[in-house]
Order: C-alpha cells, then structure tokens, then sequence
C-alpha cells in the first residue's frame, strides 16, 4: 500500500523521498488529484499554498494538478487516471462527509490496492484512522496529528499491538512497506 499519512506534508527530505519512491514514472508524467475540501477554516487555506509547493519540490507540473472539491462525484475510471491523491487539511469531520456524501472513500481503497499513491495532510490522514464513525477504514487506531516532539511515536516500526492511539509530530509520516508493515519516518 503507497499511503503516507502525515500532520504536515511533505515536510522533510525523507518524508519526500519515501514519497517519490512509490512513483513509477518521472515526476514530469505523474498526474495528482489535489484534494483541498478540508481546508474551511483561514489556517487551513493559508496552507494549501504550501502543499501545493510540496508537489512542485517534487517535480510535479502544475498542468498535472487537478484539483477536486469533492462538491460532485469522481468516477472510479476518473480517479485511476491519475497516480496520486494528495488530501489537505483542515476540518476532517467536514472532508469525511464530503467523501462519504460521494462514496469517494471505496474508490481510495481500491485505488491504494491498485497501486496509486496516497498522501493525508493533517484531516487528510485523520480521515482514514479510527478517530471519526464511518472512516475509510485503513489506520486501526486514533491518529493525534501535530504532536509536540516529546510525545510523538517513535521512529521506525509501528508495532500497533496495544496500541489505541497514535501521536504523529509535524515533521514525522506513517509509511506502509509492501507487506503492510507501517513505519514510522520524518
């Protein structure tokens, strides 16, 4: 699975690389899906410049960048023409309703076992952990993001026996390898 769920983005060196990684085509042809429904509040649209640049450090073209508010249904043919999905942040009661509003939730599921690349930013990552009813699902646990450093999980692999919750810092990632492994990077 190619999810990285994050409190920032691309935030740090090993963050975008394990991001670029995944990819299996020149950065030039990767085509996105920015998804910025979360951002209701002005912090949170202060941001999305922000996670737009994350995109273009990586070598993304602006003109492979379609933006989707999640006001109207994406077919499932719609969405797999695209490599990645980046999620923003902002409120994710708001951006889980407007996923389930338009079942866009099992078309991310099976776009991650398809092998397309997914990125949560703050509500964006909380969106597929335990913390709201009707999640898509992925993260078993509660996912706290924006965790101060000296109560963030710690690095490397996330052993999540026992565990209910999950505190993310801004500069850290959970990354799945392909055995479904999560880790835990920044």
């Amino acid at each position: 699975m190619k999810l990285i769920l994050t409190s920032c983005g691309l935030q740090t060196e090993g963050i975008k690389q394990k991001f670029l990684s995944y990819f299996t085509k020149s950065p030039l042809e990767t085509k996105v899906v920015f998804i910025p429904t979360a951002a209701v509040y002005p912090d949170a649209i202060k941001v999305l410049p922000k996670c737009l640049n994350d995109l273009a450090k990586c070598g993304i073209p602006d003109s492979n960048i379609d933006v989707y508010d999640l006001h109207f249904p994406m077919s499932k043919k719609e969405l797999f023409e695209h490599d990645v999905v980046y999620i923003c942040g902002g409120s994710p009661h708001y951006l889980l309703h407007r996923i389930n509003e338009h079942k866009f939730g099992e078309n991310l599921k099976c776009f991650l076992k398809k092998g397309g690349i997914v990125v949560g930013v703050s509500a964006g990552s909380i969106v597929f952990a335990a913390n709201l009813p009707d999640n898509i699902e992925v993260f078993s646990a509660l996912l706290n993001v924006h965790c101060s450093a000296d109560c963030s999980v710690a690095e490397g692999e996330l052993d999540m026996h026992g565990k209910s919750c999950v505190n993310l810092g801004n500069e850290q990632a959970i990354v799945y390898d392909d055995n479904g492994k999560m880790f835990v990077i920044s």
